[in-house]
């Protein structure tokens, strides 16, 4: 049984469905049941045809829950001849899926759920455990964001931006349970890039190979957080470093800089230093002006802090958080880092503890109360 052949299907088998007549969520959850039923059958009895096989299950399911609505509602069902059998159609509907999932009238958190089972084919319990919500909670946020684009043709043009977004969001959120949302996102993407002739597209593909290469190194022991300086880079991905640059060169070649090219490239620098004293912090702070005139990101504006720090001291890095807003989170951690290297451990000690009790995750609460008692000890002096 191939589950990511019958994932790879979804967006496809739904576009049939909807060019049939059906409107997109009961096309939707059509396809899911067909999934539900090829992953009973399958194994003992593969299909010839698996796309094929897909749309006939899915449109009789179509045609049972609408003919059933009919009778509730004492109506007559509209289509009512099934169509002939045969190959299924060659028509990609992917990219239009992309979009309508990804459409501006959804919240963000929605439009990533819907777009994980839509596009995705994953099921609504693999994507609740992955985003650690109980199964109901997260059907319900499916079902309210089908409802709101009901009215919405397939063919309705999109915001590439808006799915990128979304794309970038699932990449974020790591992985959890039987699904691992990075990789997802880089398979989602991938495809999307073939579909598409856009730069950042390829760019956002780049960026998350480029960060995923360092996955294995992130953490130590017990899921304990290892920043980027202190990483083993031998347990880097070379390969995926490789392929990373490749494309992120090609979309750079296009002279279309985005945003996530310019990110892209930021990652790329980090990736191509064998050591962090080796970095080229200059050229990482040029990104970080690049990407701070795209976004004009309050985020952009911290992290740029933190490469002015490397590259012209600690002095000149506390001296670029002056236009940073305070309330940021990471706001905190970076002052503290930006003080201990300017031997201000004091004042470094506090601000790493005020930064662990603000910290969004366990792992980074815990590291930053580990910075601080360290900084604590330096102030001691040696252990005798």
């Amino acid at each position: 049984m191939n589950e990511s052949l019958l994932r790879e299907l979804v967006p496809a088998v739904i576009g049939v469905l909807v060019r049939r007549g059906a409107d997109f969520a009961s096309a939707e959850d059509a396809v899911q049941e067909a999934l539900i039923r090829a992953l009973e059958t399958w194994p003992d009895d593969p299909p010839r045809d698996p796309k094929a096989w897909l749309v006939a299950v899915a449109w009789r399911k179509f045609l049972d829950a609408a003919r059933a609505e009919a009778s509730r509602r004492g109506r007559e069902l509209a289509v009512e001849v099934e169509p002939p059998a045969g190959p299924a159609p060659v028509t990609d509907d992917t990219l239009r899926l992309y979009f309508l999932c990804a459409h501006p009238s959804l919240p963000q958190g929605s439009a990533v759920a819907l777009t994980l089972r839509a596009v995705g084919g994953l099921t609504t319990r693999q994507i609740a455990t992955a985003y650690l919500v109980p199964e109901a909670t997260m059907a319900q946020r499916i079902s309210r964001a089908k409802r709101r684009i009901a009215g919405l043709p397939l063919d309705q043009p999109g915001d590439l931006g808006t799915v990128l977004r979304v794309l970038y969001l699932v990449f974020n959120e790591g992985y959890g349970g039987s699904v691992d949302l990075a990789a997802e996102a880089i398979r989602l993407t991938r495809q999307l890039v073939a579909l598409t002739d856009e730069p950042e597209g390829a760019g956002l593909l780049a960026l998350m190979l480029l960060n995923h290469a360092r996955r294995a190194s992130r953490t130590g022991p017990g899921g304990r957080l290892v920043p980027l300086g202190e990483q083993d880079r031998s347990r880097w991905d070379t390969g995926l470093i490789a392929e990373g640059v490749t494309i992120l060169q090609a979309a750079l070649a296009r002279d279309r800089l985005g945003e996530y090219q310019a990110q892209a490239a930021i990652a790329a620098l980090h990736a191509d230093a064998r050591s962090a004293s080796e970095t080229d912090w200059v050229q990482i702070v040029e990104w970080y002006d690049e990407l701070l005139l795209l976004t004009g990101s309050p985020v952009v504006r911290l992290n740029r802090a933190v490469a002015v720090g490397e590259a012209d001291g600690p002095r000149a890095g506390l001296a670029a958080l002056a236009d940073v807003n305070p309330g940021l989170p990471r706001y905190a951690a970076v002052t503290a880092y930006l003080h201990e290297r300017a031997g201000d451990l004091e004042h470094a000690a506090e601000l790493y503890a005020e930064a662990s009790r603000a910290a969004a995750s366990v792992p980074e609460r815990d590291h930053l109360t580990r910075e601080a008692a360290r900084v604590r000890q330096l102030l001691r002096g040696p252990v005798s």
